[in-house]
């Protein structure tokens, strides 16, 4: 599990210092996110488990009882209520589907697009009718990545290409290298001089982190 306080990601902060990563159910946005959070010393923030927080429900009892709109508009409105600092954000697959959420992702500063192939993807999601994936009855995942994937290349500002073989670790450095050859440099907190190494610690991730929509 991934620990953290919903608290901490609410209405406290300010933008730009914030890196999100997008991209398709599979895709690896948690586990890049942790590995990714641990390189820069940030927070990690799962959106799902926020979500399942803020509506008390799981992510597939959302989509089971209330429709696709209704799981997208409570998406949104979690996003929207993220003003959070120095956290690598992992939003579900689905959050650019409303322009509002995808937007107000950008403000919290660089976004970036996992780019994995269909057919890994595929290999990787076997569970698409429990899984929380925001998608009407009888979609494939080759349907869903149709529609979602201009918006991901709309709303991202850099893509990372996820070949197949390529371990998660890797991808967390890649991400990272990316984001400074952008042009992006992570913010030293508050109190620390430039010349200190010791970030905060990063929540733990480990075992199962969550649904991905």
């Amino acid at each position: 599990m991934v620990y953290y306080r919903l608290s901490l990601y609410v209405k406290v902060g300010n933008s730009l210092d914030n890196v999100t990563l997008i991209g398709m159910p599979g895709s690896g946005k948690s586990t890049v996110g942790v590995l990714l959070a641990k390189l820069l010393g940030y927070q990690f923030l799962d959106v799902d488990l926020l979500i399942q927080e803020r509506e008390g429900a799981l992510l597939q009892e959302i989509l089971d009882q209330r429709g696709t709109p209704a799981f997208l508009d409570a998406e949104e409105r979690a996003v929207a209520s993220l003003d959070c600092r120095r956290t690598v954000v992992a939003p579900g697959g689905s959050a650019v589907c409303r322009e509002g959420a995808a937007l107000h992702l950008k403000a919290l500063g660089p976004v970036v697009y996992l780019q994995v192939p269909l057919e890994e993807l595929v290999r990787r999601v076997q569970n698409l009718s429990t899984r929380g994936i925001a998608m009407e009855p009888g979609q494939t995942l080759a349907d869903v990545m149709a529609f979602r994937e201009p918006l991901y290349n709309k709303y991202a500002d850099l893509a990372v290409p996820c070949p197949p073989g390529q371990e998660l670790a890797q991808t967390a450095q890649i991400v990272l290298e990316r984001l400074r050859a952008f042009g992006w440099q992570a913010p030293q907190p508050a109190g620390k001089s430039a010349g200190r190494t010791d970030a905060p610690a990063a929540p733990q991730g480990s075992g199962q982190l969550s649904a991905r929509n």
